[in-house]
């Protein structure tokens, strides 16, 4: 390959975003190479420019992934994000360490607007953190361009064209990040912006054409947006007698979830079969590291839910072909995996060296099985949700198919936070007694024995929630509490998220827990109140607005009676990837909310509390589990 066709070679440290650098990039008409960190120093001599991407690991620590040694006596330009920074700085003789304080979310930034890097843009910048290790000695000839309340957000070595940023300009949450990566490629790397990306839906339909011949293939159909398209593909690049679209009910649906997704498809002309297999779900057994685990039922790992989950979709779809005299050896599983999906569930197939954030139900050690022999077809697996829409639009789909808010494939039963037993750890005290000193009087603030899955510094955390409440009477500052949300996960590494508890004020410890499972009365609670939130949803028009609404049941109990409390969370985001809550207040009103907490309370029987999420993306992930 020739420097002059432009191209750049993004390096995968393992970062939970390596994909969308590549994404952005090509979105800025420059042509991109996704490798792995470790690819030699003579084969990316022939690309124009270099980005490190950010890592779940040290630059220090044992576990640090592999590079040559050589990549920086390239005379070719380098921008380091993140991890990428650390590696600029460690590999030219600067110091990176661990800090008592972290930064994970949005924070704002103060920069040099001189640099070439930040040219063109204000002084104050909003970015994305996700990090605990911190520059605190720059190498020779290195600048700070960044500052972020005494920490060095960004680096420069003019000279030798190296720029590093502590924050992530690839996601959304970084406002003016498509300018900064804008920069690098043009103005630092002196670029042309003449890549065009290839047209989706032929891709897609070339990709499905050339994959089957003139093999059957079985589609498992959510209803969701991800495998409509899928099916709209399939529809497309296939005859109807290769095309069989199957419904697996697993228990966990939402109210009338099955019926619509069979009316939604008929509209497009597709039929669809449905199986009910809810007792096969609740009952289901797998193997993981060679040991039985399971009935699901009695499972309180959120990775070992999932799991089963996963495998038992595999094996009610085998007894179903079984049924029909055909055999899944012979026939080509499609499914609606999207790029955010692999990602966080560290596939080999997008990475090498990524943090496992949560595993999916379509990403399963079988599924993997069934991929690595070529049995897999995935159209989507390039493409974020955005870009899934778009296409949703172009194929002629209806409005409430494409934009639909994603549902979960394994549904409630990764929305139910099962436990037998409180979460308390030896410096439970330690971490309550810091707590409590971020916040004062009209609020009170109280740490609960349970986890959720977070994301922070680019690896998975599972973690204590705290929940903030307010005396009676008093008026929410909800401006207040979503900036004590951001800022008490970066001091207090053991919180990944925080929510608002509405009622009473809560000033005592909460350290008893409703034993919770998987069962019908746990799914059938969830649901009530899931209907609740969706009906409010679609009444408000807040469905396009608001980019998904989980709503969670958690085994907590603030009175002690026994009972569940359900946490509503609405999130924002384009990507996927990162997003902000919805503060109250701007998309979604403080009427319409208080409506929402009241008709819980009425309707859902054994409610002890409401909960608001005012967590970003990260310190934590989207669903709970």
């Amino acid at each position: 390959m020739n420097k002059t066709n432009g191209q750049v070679a993004i390096l995968d440290a393992g970062g939970q975003y390596a994909k969308i650098i590549d994404r952005k990039v090509r979105e800025l008409g420059v042509q991109s190479a996704l490798l792995a960190l470790n690819t030699s120093a003579q084969e990316l001599a022939a690309y124009a420019a270099i980005i490190i991407s950010g890592g779940p690991q040290s630059i220090y620590g044992e576990l640090a992934p592999l590079y040559d040694h050589q990549l920086l006596k390239l005379k070719q330009p380098i921008l380091g994000i993140c991890y990428g920074m650390h590696l600029l700085v460690h590999a030219s003789g600067g110091v990176v360490e661990k800090k008592s304080r972290r930064e994970d979310g949005p924070c704002l930034i103060n920069i040099n607007n001189q640099s070439l890097l930040f040219s063109g843009l204000k002084k104050e910048q909003t970015v994305l953190m996700s990090h605990g290790d911190s520059v605190t000695n720059l190498p020779s000839g290195y600048q700070t361009i960044a500052d972020s309340n005494g920490l060095i957000a960004a680096i420069s070595n003019p000279i030798l064209k190296r720029y590093g940023v502590q924050f992530h300009p690839e996601v959304d949450l970084t406002e003016n990040g498509r300018q900064i990566l804008s920069n690098f490629l043009f103005k630092i790397a002196q670029l042309q912006a003449n890549f065009t990306v290839e047209d989706r839906e032929q891709k897609a339909i070339g990709y499905i054409q050339e994959k089957v011949g003139t093999k059957q293939v079985l589609l498992l159909a959510s209803g969701g947006v991800d495998s409509t398209v899928c099916a709209a593909l399939l529809r497309k690049a296939l005859q109807p007698e290769q095309i069989m679209l199957v419904h697996i009910d697993n228990g966990f649906m939402r109210q009338d979830e099955s019926a619509s997704v069979q009316k939604a498809l008929a509209k497009i002309g597709l039929k669809l079969n449905v199986v009910d297999a809810k007792q096969d779900f609740f009952m289901a057994k797998t193997h993981i590291d060679d040991k039985e685990v399971g009935p699901l039922s009695q499972v309180i790992d959120p990775q070992e839910k999932r799991k089963i989950i996963g495998d038992t979709f595999i094996r009610v779809t085998e007894n179903y072909l079984k049924t029909l005299g055909l055999d899944l050896q012979n026939t080509f599983l499609v499914q609606g995996t999207l790029r955010p999906d692999l990602i966080e569930s560290a596939s080999e197939s997008v990475s090498q060296t990524a943090d496992t954030i949560k595993t999916h139900h379509n990403d399963t050690e079988i599924v993997r099985s069934l991929r690595e022999q070529g049995r897999v077809i995935e159209p989507l697996a390039e493409y974020h949700k955005d870009e899934v829409r778009q296409l949703g639009e172009q194929l002629g789909l209806p409005s409430e198919i494409v934009w639909r808010q994603p549902f979960p494939g394994p549904g409630l039963a990764i929305r139910i936070l099962c436990a037998d037993e409180p979460y308390l750890t030896d410096d439970y005290a330690q971490i309550f007694a810091q707590l409590k000193t971020f916040i004062s009087l009209p609020y009170h603030i109280t740490l609960l024995p349970i986890r959720s899955v977070g994301i922070q510094g680019d690896g998975r955390t599972y973690s204590y929630v705290a929940a903030l409440s307010i005396d009676q009477d008093q008026v929410i500052d909800w401006q207040l509490v979503t900036k004590l949300a951001r800022e008490i996960p970066k001091s207090l590494h053991q919180i990944n998220r925080v929510v608002f508890a509405f009622g009473s004020p809560i000033d005592q410890e909460v350290k008893i827990i409703t034993p919770t499972f998987l069962n019908e009365k746990s799914v059938s609670q969830l649901r009530a109140a899931d209907t609740i939130v969706n009906d409010f949803l679609k009444e408000n028009q807040l469905l396009t607005k608001i980019s998904q609404v989980p709503v969670i049941l958690i085994p907590v109990d603030f009175e002690g009676k026994q009972r569940h409390s359900i946490v509503i969370r609405p999130f924002i985001t384009n990507d996927f990837m990162t997003g902000l809550a919805v503060v109250p207040g701007v998309e979604i009103s403080n009427h319409t909310l208080k409506t929402m907490v009241e008709q819980i309370l009425l309707k859902v029987p054994e409610v002890s509390r409401v909960l608001y999420d005012l967590t970003s993306k990260p310190p934590g992930t989207t669903e709970w589990e």
